[in-house]
Formats: structure tokens, C-alpha cells, sequence
């Protein structure tokens, strides 16, 4: 029997990329919960075997005007109160941080690009180990303190928190190993214009990147690492 994956997507264009095919080898039947679309409410949040949190480009703090994360925060402490199987991809790493009790905040800076991450001894030893020194998409300005408890597994020049997991069922990725290089990243700088030309980053600039990383095979080491993570869950 197939499990079930969930992805609460907030953005149309920042979807699971390289990770759907990795969860359907896996066993997993994904569907995605649009934010907008499909009522939260109507999630519930113990069910799916795995729940995924996209990424999106509002701030965890920003509840007063999009009342939609107090409803995700609170079924995001349900489900990590429960130990269930979830992961977080940039603002959903920040909502679970958060959730856990992690501060969550502006770095004063922006991320936007591609760059290698620095794994700590807690990263090596895990999933992220596939990553290597394979440099991967960046995009955000906040980032979340460690949440009490969790691991801190990864670090860049820029931000020192990229990665915590708490227990094998827990992981929160500040970055974007999601990103299909050769296939998605034009969606991404159309979706972002607006922040690139306020960061003064050239569109130009990243796509020229992203086709020699994709050219080079980035994105075997993201699909391994899923799939590490995948084998390492404890399900009830």
C-alpha cells in the first residue's frame, strides 16, 4: 500500500522539484495543499505519513497580515508535538523552528544564490552528508534559531543556521536542494523579479549558474539525501 505525502505549497513555482520522483520510488503518493486554494482547515495534520512545508516569501512573524500562518503554525505543533514525519524547506523550516520554540527572524542580510554548505559533525553523520561540497540554491533574508533539542547540521558565511533535525523524523533545510536546476529555476526568477532587482541580483547572473551546476549533476546529491532521509524515518 502506498504511503501518503502532503506538501502545503504557498507559491505555485516553489513546488518539490527533484524530491517528487525520489518519494515516488520511495512508495509515497504526494498530493500538494495550496495555500489560497484548499482550505488548511481542512488538513488534517496527524494524518499524511509525511507532511513537506514549502518554501514562500512571507515571514513567519507577518500573522496579522496573512492570518493563514497562525493556522499552519498551530497544526504544525500538533503534528511535531506527535513526532510525526515532516519536513521544512526555507519559510516551512522557519514555521517548524518556530512551532518548536525557535526564535525566527530578519538576518539584516539577503541570501539569494548558490553556495556550498559547511556541515557540522550532526551533518555529516546524517542525510545531509550527501550534499557534499555541492554548492546549492539560497534564497531568503529571516532565518530560525536551533529549536531546543534539535541538532544544528549545517552553516554558510551568511547564515549559521541552515539545517537542525530533531530525531530521524524531524528535518528543517533553510536552503533549496529541492530546486530542479535545468527545469524549474526560470519559474523562480520570474516568480522572485521583484526581490532580484531590489537585491540588485542579475537574473542573468543565477541562470548562467544554475545550468552549469545542473550540467554537472547537483542534483544527485539532493536526490540522495531525501532518499537517506526517507529510509532513516520511524513510522508508527
Amino acid at each position: 500500500m502506498l504511503k501518503t505525502a502532503v506538501a502545503i505549497r504557498h507559491v505555485h513555482f516553489e513546488g518539490l522539484g527533484l524530491f517528487e520522483p525520489v518519494l515516488a520510488q520511495a512508495g509515497y503518493r504526494l498530493s500538494y495543499h495550496d495555500v489560497g486554494v484548499d482550505p488548511l482547515e481542512a488538513l488534517d495534520p496527524l494524518e499524511p505519513d509525511l507532511l513537506v512545508v514549502l518554501g514562500g516569501p512571507v515571514g513567519v512573524y507577518e500573522g496579522e497580515a496573512y492570518p493563514f500562518l497562525h493556522t499552519e503554525l498551530a497544526m504544525l505543533k500538533t503534528r511535531l508535538e506527535a513526532g510525526r514525519p515532516t519536513l521544512g524547506l526555507c519559510l516551512g523550516a522557519q514555521l517548524m523552528g518556530f512551532a518548536l520554540g525557535a526564535d525566527v527572524g530578519p538576518m539584516g542580510h539577503k541570501e539569494i544564490g548558490f553556495g556550498p554548505l559547511t556541515l557540522t559533525e550532526a551533518g555529516r553523520a546524517g542525510p545531509l552528508r550527501h550534499l557534499g561540497d555541492t554548492p546549492v540554491l539560497h534564497w531568503h533574508g529571516d532565518a530560525f534559531a536551533i529549536p531546543p533539542g534539535a541538532d544544528n547540521l549545517a552553516a554558510t558565511p551568511l547564515c549559521a543556521t541552515q539545517a537542525f533535525a530533531l530525531g530521524p523524523n524531524i528535518l528543517g533545510l533553510q536552503c533549496h536542494p529541492e530546486v530542479d536546476l535545468q527545469a524549474g529555476i526560470e519559474r523562480w526568477l520570474i516568480g522572485h523579479a521583484a526581490e532580484l532587482a531590489g537585491a540588485g541580483i542579475s537574473p542573468a547572473a543565477l541562470r548562467g549558474q544554475a545550468a552549469d551546476l545542473a550540467a554537472a549533476g547537483s542534483g544527485d546529491g539532493a536526490r540522495a539525501m531525501l532518499h537517506a532521509w526517507l529510509e532513516g524515518l520511524q513510522h508508527e
